[in-house]
């Protein structure tokens, strides 16, 4: 049986044209709005952020519009593909824009005071724990691919959206408490933070091997995809958690610098 992912339609042409219309306007006022406040910045903001985020917008694109998204209603490859850019690439790219930190550069002080506070309350300490953060972003992972939600994504359009939306959430999440240069509630010492990323990359190989294998699934797929699938799910895994480690070692040895030399300044 060949699966017709997502509740698509594939005759394709006109049909693929509207539903991308929504996706492709908010993802042009996201990177305009973004582009408006670098403007506006009166320091000076990073190049280096701004192709990030601007990275991060384009691979939503892909994501999210023709001829990936086709792809991913016709193939559980195109699905992982999809899953891929959506939940890991994207959202470490729009993390290292750091948005947060551009916001309250750019904003009144009253009203980056009101940020600053809801990011230090305490429902935002409770979704940036560790275990909640590991439970949104890989216990969402097994719940779909070992329960039948994946199945019902795929004749529902509207559980299909909501799960795209929890993946892009819970993917911003995760690179946020891991590696983010945003402000964070209470961000977990460098060794919580790899112990967070170690278990997401036993947890993410660990079901791309029983996608392989056929084992404890809930896939009405073909073989051949589902093992196409779960080869860029290990694969593609690999790489974009080995890009998250990176971006989190990379932000770490400068704030290690600043914090050395703020303590000989101290003592001198």
């Amino acid at each position: 049986m060949t699966l017709l992912a997502h509740g698509g339609d594939s005759s394709g042409g006109a049909t693929a044209v509207a539903p991308a219309v929504l996706p492709a306007g908010v993802l042009a006022l996201a990177a305009a709005g973004y582009v408006l406040a670098v403007r506006r910045d009166p320091r000076g903001w990073p190049r280096h952020r701004t192709a990030a985020f601007l990275t991060g917008v384009a691979l939503l694109a892909v994501a999210l519009l023709p001829p990936v998204s086709g792809y991913a209603e016709r193939s559980f490859h195109g699905h992982m593909l999809q899953h891929l850019l959506l939940a890991m690439l994207a959202p470490l790219g729009l993390v290292l824009g750091a948005p947060v930190t551009l916001l309250l550069r750019t904003l009144p002080v009253r009203r980056a005071r009101r940020i600053t506070r809801i990011l230090r309350s305490r429902p935002a300490r409770l979704v940036a724990h560790p275990v909640v953060v590991l439970l949104l972003t890989a216990g969402a992972l097994l719940a779909l691919y070992l329960t039948p939600l994946y199945t019902a994504t795929t004749t529902s359009p509207a559980l299909h959206h909501a799960v795209h939306a929890h993946f892009l959430a819970s993917g911003y999440l995760f690179a946020w408490v891991v590696a983010g240069p945003d402000p964070a509630p209470h961000r977990p010492p460098v060794p919580a933070r790899l112990v967070m990323l170690a278990v997401a990359i036993a947890v993410h190989a660990t079901l791309a091997q029983l996608i392989f294998a056929g084992i404890g699934v809930r896939l009405d797929v073909p073989a051949d995809e589902r093992r196409a699938g779960a080869d860029l799910m290990y694969y593609g895994g690999d790489i974009a958690e080995l890009l998250l480690a990176l971006a989190m070692l990379t932000a770490w040895r400068p704030a290690q610098r600043r914090t050395r030399r703020a303590a000989r300044s101290t003592r001198e």
